[in-house]
């Protein structure tokens, strides 16, 4: 991929805390919990290991659709996210992210299933680094993921976090 001229980002102040967001041209890349200032900091390795952008910039307008999306979904308006993203990862990683936005709003799976929905039944543990590495989380529904024996496992951002936005789905 080519690199980006600008990284746009803003915050989003939602019921789990302050989300940061940023884009490039061609779509949502990041998507982490945190206020923008320390969130955007540590990123900067990230953007540069991934040649993402030669700069950064905040844009409240630019993400304008993702932050009013984000809303309705916190509102429990909105199941599904219509937007369009910029992920960067290994092969792996994209097609762990693919499988998990195939998990439907209100509903969960272990890190087993998505292992074998990729065709890797035995790469459990790289499932839940993969998830680890998930740069979209809430779009890429990470927090729709448990353990096999249905316990809270392995969120980021917090298994408080993971916990509310299940109960905000209705899963638990």
């Amino acid at each position: 991929m080519t690199t980006a001229e600008k990284l746009y980002y803003t915050q989003v102040n939602t019921r789990v805390g302050p989300l940061t967001i940023a884009a490039t041209e061609h779509g949502l890349c990041a998507l982490h919990f945190g206020e923008s200032d320390t969130v955007i900091e540590a990123m900067k390795p990230w953007v540069q290991k991934h040649d993402i952008a030669a700069s950064m910039e905040q844009d409240f307008k630019k993400l304008q659709s993702v932050t009013e999306q984000l809303h309705e979904y916190f509102a429990g308006e909105r199941k599904t996210f219509d937007i369009a993203l910029d992920l960067y990862g290994t092969p792996f990683q994209r097609s762990a992210w693919q499988a998990l936005k195939q998990i439907p709003y209100g509903e969960t799976r272990s890190y087993k299933q998505i292992a074998e929905v990729i065709g890797s039944p035995k790469a459990v543990r790289a499932i839940g680094s993969a998830n680890n590495k998930n740069p979209v989380s809430i779009i890429v529904p990470c927090h729709r993921v448990i353990g096999s024996n249905g316990k809270m496992v392995g969120y980021g951002s917090g298994i408080d976090k993971k916990e509310h936005l299940l109960k905000m789905e209705g899963v638990l």
